[in-house]
């Protein structure tokens, strides 16, 4: 990949998303001159696994630390290797970066659509968004999720289809509120369930309602609460990733979207870590 496509696209998502300065790195390599080589060993390997976890705990492209976008396949995809998408191996840049989109889901949707990691169908994305989780009790008409064990286990899906747009749907339920005890190890699955926007999950401490780029302003709350942002679906199926932590803290605390924008439209809820 040539230093300008490398440099547009550091350009482009940083204005766009405050995650720039990364992928910049990592498309242009630990020096910023030709990609580093596609091959998961040796120094460039082992930077870029020190890169990606620093940058909260490695989870900017959706996983924990280990995940898919920290290991060997998404070291290759990062860096141009023959499983990278066209325009990162010198080709056309997508439509959304050429398009004048406003929205910046739309431009990160397209560039991360083909990134590795775990994939669900459409009609699993659908079972899952509906499934009431182990252990939880269900308030309909509150629209609230309470857990009292210590062991969480949630999926959220994003955007899915039936349901209003920019939103959560976890139990049936559309942005719940959701209750856990204090020293619990939650679990929480997202599916991105949009077809054409990128979304993620974060969980912060900030009370009030969320900056237009809340990655900027509201860090998480617990070392692991945070799954920056996942691709567009494909034929292969929509992304999913896990967000694992433990909820140390009693308090009233948010979930969100990170996109910029995406929190103020709507895909926000309560998360509450109570005392025993």
């Amino acid at each position: 990949m040539t230093k300008r496509l490398a440099l547009l696209i550091s350009v482009v998502a940083l204005a766009a998303t405050g995650l720039g300065t990364a992928i910049g790195i990592a498309v242009a390599g630990p020096g910023g001159g030709a990609p580093a080589p596609a091959t998961a060993t040796g120094q460039g390997y082992q930077w870029y696994r020190s890169m990606m976890g620093s940058r909260y705990g490695g989870s900017m492209m959706g996983g924990s630390p280990g995940g898919p976008m920290t290991g060997p396949s998404g070291y290759r995809w990062m860096m141009g290797g023959p499983g990278a998408p066209g325009w990162m191996r010198g080709g056309t840049l997508p439509g959304a970066m050429t398009g004048g989109r406003a929205d910046p889901g739309k431009i990160m949707g397209t560039l991360w659509a083909d990134a590795p990691g775990p994939r669900v169908s459409p009609p699993q994305a659908a079972r899952l968004g509906s499934l009431v989780p182990a252990g939880a009790s269900i308030g309909r008409a509150s629209h609230t999720i309470t857990f009292t064990g210590a062991d969480v286990r949630l999926t959220v899906v994003a955007s899915p289809a039936g349901g209003p747009d920019e939103t959560f749907r976890a139990a049936g339920l559309v942005n719940p509120a959701i209750t856990v005890p204090a020293g619990a190890r939650v679990s929480i699955r997202l599916i991105n369930a949009d077809p054409d926007t990128a979304h993620g999950l974060v969980v912060t401490a900030s009370p009030a309602r969320s900056s237009w780029m809340p990655m900027m302003t509201a860090a998480p709350a617990f070392g692991g609460s945070a799954l920056w942002f996942l691709g567009n679906p494909t034929a292969a199926g929509m992304h999913a990733g896990t967000l694992t932590f433990t909820a140390s803290t009693p308090g009233a605390y948010r979930y969100l979207c990170p996109v910029p924008g995406h929190a103020q439209q709507g895909m926000a809820g309560a998360f509450i870590v109570s005392r025993r």
